[in-house]
């Protein structure tokens, strides 16, 4: 049963890198461009958290939040760069 829900879980995650990657390909703006950038660290986010439920080394959630710390402030840095600079 739990190998079931991985597997779907990782079919999900597939699903969602193809799409996000068609968004940030074919997005019209520059903001669409980051909200597909930023959908991709989350995507990496729940790639570590499933990675280090199958490998049972939970230390590697500590990398997944820290690296959502950081991917959350290059968004925002981003964010104010375009609406009025640094």
């Amino acid at each position: 049963m739990a190998d079931t829900i991985l597997l779907c879980a990782g079919a999900l995650i597939f699903f969602a890198i193809v799409f996000a990657v068609l968004r940030l390909i074919m997005g019209h703006t520059i903001v669409d461009r980051i909200a597909a950038v930023d959908l991709l660290t989350v995507i990496s986010i729940s790639m570590i958290a499933l990675y280090a439920h199958v490998a049972g080394r939970f230390v590697y959630l500590d990398v997944a939040l820290v690296y959502g710390v950081l991917s959350f402030l290059a968004v925002v840095a981003t964010a104010r760069y375009l609406e009025r600079g640094l």
